[in-house]
């Protein structure tokens, strides 16, 4: 498809994804965030076209969520919440090679801030419900559809807060549908589908170190910013030791098999990272991380700071969030202070059901030859914030993808795109399973 491909040549699902791309609803955390409610107002008059009732909540002035009830062919079924969300992480277009919020088609791609994460995903459900029901149908079980704000802070203004203000919205619900996963890799020549079983969980936390403020020309070894320094430089370097769960020991066992290896003696490691640039990103699952993200100290520069401050991001195994705090603070020194920013739960549910037979099936009915396999994230999702209602969530956005496509990389990344006729295969497949689940 050239760069000239008109509106009325994209599918339904591309136009959407575009439309919801250019509206920039960039989420700079804390609270800093372009409003999600014109996208927010978008999805709810689409919606409402299909005789739906969408509700719009604002936590505050301009965070809106949606949420809109599908009535089932079978009411005794628990209901399913498909959900995405509106926002989007900021974009720097100086390092873009298209502007991050103009949805571009681009070499047969729609291009843009949220093409990956997870505008796609959003466009997806739309025109996968509304297949159904312009049909005069109805999905086999009650579908709540919800599409949050503020997922890429935690969810405080967008799923968490409905969860916490508004729980009847959920009410019925068992299991729960968003990203990431159901997107395919490519494993030596083996294309593969990866449904997120489980994620790490999240500590977000800031370092503090003291010393004593004094002139920038002194002799001095109280120095807050060296003390931070080497704390930071510890925690950063430090090598979290290899550590499988149910998922990633079920992964390694599947990826063993199609490449020929005994599971008992490879190193799972090294398996991953024969997947390519995918095992970068499978190869944080196999353990835990914590990296420091943003620097604070001093204001002038001749003044020796008396405090100096870090932001890191932990995450951390299911199993091992418990104590995942205490070994960082063995790491940086009893002297560094640890401030909790925002936490939250980690996730693993079996690979095995009604929903994950049901997700395999519908893959499968489309890509008949290709393998599915279960998968840790090493991020998060709003499935934490449903799963306090007891609502098991997977990670499943169905992506037919090339296999020099490093998707996994355009994760809040660069030149973020997706093949339009991937979108195409994810609606498709997104309405089989709204029907046969």
């Amino acid at each position: 498809m050239s760069e000239n491909t008109t509106a009325q040549e994209l599918s339904e699902t591309a136009r959407i994804a575009r439309d919801l791309i250019r509206i920039d609803t960039s989420n700079r955390g804390g609270g800093d965030a372009n409003p999600e409610r014109p996208a927010a107002d978008y999805v709810a008059a689409y919606l409402t076209e299909l005789g739906l009732a969408p509700e719009i909540f604002e936590s505050a002035p301009g965070r809106a969520s949606v949420v809109a009830r599908v009535e089932g062919e079978d009411l005794t079924l628990p209901a399913l919440v498909l959900h995405g969300h509106l926002d989007v992480v900021p974009a720097d277009p100086a390092g873009w090679s298209v502007d991050p919020f103009a949805g571009v088609i681009k070499d047969g791609m729609l291009w843009g801030r949220g093409a990956v994460d997870m505008k796609d995903m959003d466009a997806m459900i739309l025109t996968a419900i509304a297949e159904i029901l312009r049909a005069g149908g109805k999905p086999r079980r009650t579908v709540i559809l919800a599409f949050f704000a503020d997922e890429e802070n935690g969810g405080e203004y967008g799923a968490s807060f409905l969860v916490n203000e508004h729980p009847e919205l959920f009410a019925g619900a068992g299991t729960a549908i968003s990203e990431v996963g159901g997107y395919s890799i490519d494993v030596e020549g083996q294309r593969a589908y990866l449904i997120q079983t489980g994620e790490k969980s999240l500590d977000w936390i800031r370092l503090r170190a003291r010393g004593t403020a004094a002139h920038g020309s002194r002799v001095w070894k109280d120095n807050a910013v060296t003390r931070l320094a080497e704390a930071i430089a510890a925690l950063g370097r430090h090598e979290w030791p290899l550590a499988l769960c149910d998922t990633t020991s079920e992964l390694i066992d599947a990826l063993s098999e199609i490449l020929g290896e005994d599971p008992q003696t490879v190193d799972p490691e090294t398996l991953v990272l024969r997947l390519g640039k995918t095992g970068g990103f499978i190869q944080a699952s196999l353990r835990n991380t914590s990296n420091p993200t943003v620097l604070n100290a001093g204001y002038k520069h001749n003044v020796i700071p008396d405090t100096a401050e870090a932001l890191v991001d932990v995450r951390a195994l299911p199993s091992e969030q418990a104590d995942i705090l205490d070994r960082v603070q063995r790491i940086v020194g009893d002297d560094i202070e640890i401030e909790k920013v925002h936490s939250d739960i980690g996730l693993e549910v079996p690979f095995e059901g009604e929903l994950v037979d049901a997700m395999t099936a519908s893959l499968k009915r489309h890509d008949p030859e290709a393998r599915v396999l279960p998968y840790l994230l090493s991020g998060g999702t709003d499935n934490k914030s449903l799963a306090r209602l007891g609502i098991t969530g997977y990670g499943f956005a169905p992506l037919r993808l090339p296999a020099d496509l490093d998707f996994p990389g355009m994760f809040h990344g660069v030149d973020e795109r997706v093949p339009l006729d991937a979108l195409d295969f994810g609606h498709r497949v997104l309405v089989d399973l709204l029907r046969t689940y």
